[in-house]
């Protein structure tokens, strides 16, 4: 390697590892934030937060090393053509393409290393991340519960005044509030002297028991009148058993309904899944459609219209008699009424099986959608790797500055446009709006040919804009009228000599 290729290599690796280490660091802070109500106040030691954490890094990657390569190109090559390093080097016959070699082996080997990582590392961390949240709450179901203050756990509302034990499982003082079924309150209080949680890491079921407390519960009679008198029952127990789900005390996103297993799974996985998932939904259509078709009754009412030749029954070909123009004209008032019923009863019933199987086959399709955009997605990430570079070097050359001031605002307005446009093609494949090959490649689609444009511009020095072309027009045009209000004057004139 040349001592050139060494001192731009250098610098690049330089500007890049001390750009990733601090945008990793602000994304790190940004999942902190979002899963603070997991981490505050829930009694986990430090390692255990150190764990959670990283399961969580690698889920980030995807979006601090595109911008990380587009930052440190900018700021690489922006620092290069502002010291007019890149002046020298073409005056020694040095083009920006061979300046641009060493990094495109780096960046090259960068590309093939992000697509392992996305193949191997992140379904691993993803699924060491899901199940990690979720024995959390098997290991230290305390955790959901805060001392002095009501908690909200699935349909109840639990506070206690202290906790002790080794994992806080030993409760002292506490008061329970029960959420209505119906959606009227609360109508009913549990307290206790003393409680106790249990769990197994074999069972999703937490057992809390009481001991020493008093159950009240409203009453409401089935005469209104007797409302009025707001009757209730209290009893006292010694011991009282409520069992809750821990998917509920461990539902700590609550905008996560339903966990997925796309993202935990490698491009092998998810072939065979996607191949699995096709077939079943192929096999679900066939089977609709078959129940559908068997309930309009053709089947079985096809056989009256094939009647065999009474002549001569066993040689004779099966001959189709026709079915006349007017079918209802065959049958009387009382029976058409009678058809036309059961005609209805038959399109209602169909509808009804139609629109209750489009939710089901809705939701298979996502499914779909959602395992083929996360195949993508893995190749997509080594892609961005060297459209981001091939988007800041020739950027970087254009604008002639380094430092963090220019370039870091170049870099955030491509990667949100970026990142925006991939957002939005996902969107639109979940949906089935898009296939999920143009919607994981949509972004990589539409700022390619940029990367071009920039590219081709910084080799022959053309700039990032020729303001002498956006310019002229509008100068010819004021010249233009000038002229014809000068002809005007000169006439004008003319006419009162």
């Amino acid at each position: 390697m040349k001592i050139l290729d060494r001192y731009i290599l250098k610098s690049f690796v330089i500007t890049f590892a001390t750009v990733f280490v601090i945008l990793f660091f602000i994304f790190i802070l940004q999942t902190v934030w979002l899963f603070i109500a997991e981490l505050a106040g829930k009694d986990l030691d430090f390692f255990l937060i150190v764990k959670f954490l990283l399961f969580a890094m690698p889920r980030i990657i995807p979006l601090v090393l595109p911008l990380s390569v587009l930052l440190a190109s900018i700021m690489t090559f922006g620092s290069f053509a502002e010291n007019y390093e890149f002046a020298a080097m073409k005056s020694s016959g040095i083009s920006l393409q061979r300046a641009m070699r060493s990094l495109m082996v780096f960046i090259g080997l960068l590309a093939v290393a992000s697509f392992f990582f996305a193949n191997n590392v992140i379904p691993y961390a993803e699924y060491q991340f899901i199940n990690f949240r979720a024995d959390i709450g098997k290991k230290q179901p305390a955790m959901a519960i805060t001392e002095g203050q009501f908690s909200d756990v699935g349909s109840f509302n639990i506070k206690v005044d202290k906790k002790s034990g080794e994992n806080g499982n030993q409760l002292t003082g506490v008061t329970i509030h029960k959420k209505s079924g119906t959606g009227q309150g609360t109508t009913t209080v549990i307290r206790s002297k003393t409680g106790e949680l249990m769990t197994s890491e074999e069972s999703n079921i937490l057992k809390l028991i009481l001991k020493d407390g008093d159950y009240y519960e409203d009453l409401t009679p089935k005469r209104y009148e007797d409302r009025k008198k707001l009757p209730f029952a209290k009893s006292e127990f010694k011991r009282y058993i409520i069992n809750m789900d821990l998917g509920k005390l461990n539902k700590m996103d609550e905008s996560e309904e339903k966990v997925t297993t796309n993202n935990m799974l490698n491009v092998n996985e998810l072939r065979y899944t996607l191949d699995s998932l096709n077939k079943d939904y192929d096999k679900n259509i066939i089977s609709f459609a078959d129940n559908i078709y068997q309930r309009t009754g053709i089947l079985s009412n096809a056989n009256h219209i094939v009647v065999k030749n009474k002549v001569d029954t066993a040689s004779a070909p099966a001959v189709k008699t026709e079915l006349p123009k007017d079918l209802l004209g065959q049958f009387d008032n009382t029976d058409k009424l009678a058809l036309l019923k059961i005609a209805s009863g038959n399109v209602e019933s169909t509808n009804f099986s139609i629109d209750g199987s489009v939710h089901e086959m809705q939701d298979s399709i996502k499914n779909i959608n959602n395992h083929e955009l996360a195949f993508y997605d893995k190749f997509v990430i080594a892609y961005a790797c060297i459209l981001m570079f091939f988007i800041g070097a020739p950027l970087g050359a254009i604008i002639r500055k380094g430092g963090v001031g220019l370039p870091i605002v170049f870099a955030v307005l491509i990667f949100i446009t970026f990142h925006f446009i991939n957002t939005f093609g996902k969107k639109i494949a979940q949906s089935d709006g898009l296939p999920p090959f143009a919607g994981a490649w949509m972004s990589s689609f539409i700022l390619t040919p940029f990367a071009v444009m920039l590219t081709y511009r910084a080799t022959n020095d053309i700039g990032l804009f020729q303001l002498d072309n956006l310019l002229e027009p509008v100068g010819n045009l004021f010249r233009k009228i000038f002229k014809k209000k000068e002809a005007a004057q000169t006439q004008q004139n003319v006419n009162q000599a």
